[in-house]
């Protein structure tokens, strides 16, 4: 059970309903981590805006997924996890990549470990991550803009990874194939 009030249509505050509005009619249910952001009219226009711009970065999809997996699972977030899963999985994204990247194991395709490996790095280092390893994302074939676009991609995913994280936030039934828990190192 969520910590924080999971709002409905209904309940949710008049400045956050269209976006649960557009979250239940999108995916055909109410995604919990929407209903959790609904609390706050201001984290859910960010999730939104923050959200359209991640889209329009010079990230793949698959780079873009990679980014938001490879963030919720260092930060634990389960459901952030399963949600992205989802979504790669629809995309038909490598099904070892995505094992990999849930388990932020070495991802079997080149460019995409390379954006695991500096994800992991910009959130280890808090943006600081040194000349080598901007140096070897550049060297795979990403652009500074890049660079960027991945801090971006852990600002979105900070934001959701943290909310469900402090709400603890319930996987929805949709989303149960997807599941995913921590691993104990």
């Amino acid at each position: 059970m969520s910590l924080l009030t999971q709002h409905t249509p209904a309940t949710a505050p008049e400045a956050s309903r269209a976006h649960v509005e557009r979250a239940l009619a999108n995916n055909g249910f109410l995604p919990n981590l929407v209903a959790v952001l609904a609390n706050s009219p201001a984290a859910i226009e960010a999730y939104y805006t923050v959200g359209a711009l991640n889209g329009h970065t010079s990230l793949t999809l698959a780079e873009r997924e990679t980014v938001q997996i490879t963030a919720a699972a260092v930060h634990g977030c389960g459901f952030c996890v399963a949600g992205h899963t989802a979504v790669v999985t629809k995309a038909r994204l490598d099904a070892d990549v995505v094992a990999a990247l849930r388990a932020l194991a070495p991802v079997p395709d080149i460019r995409l470990e390379a954006v695991a490996r500096f994800t992991r790095a910009v959130i280890a280092q808090r943006g600081a991550v040194g000349a080598d390893a901007l140096r070897a994302f550049l060297d795979a074939g990403f652009t500074e803009a890049a660079a960027l676009d991945v801090v971006l991609g852990v600002s979105l995913a900070t934001l959701c990874n943290f909310a469900n994280n402090l709400a603890g936030t319930s996987l929805n039934p949709e989303l149960a194939a997807y599941a995913w828990t921590p691993t104990v190192a």
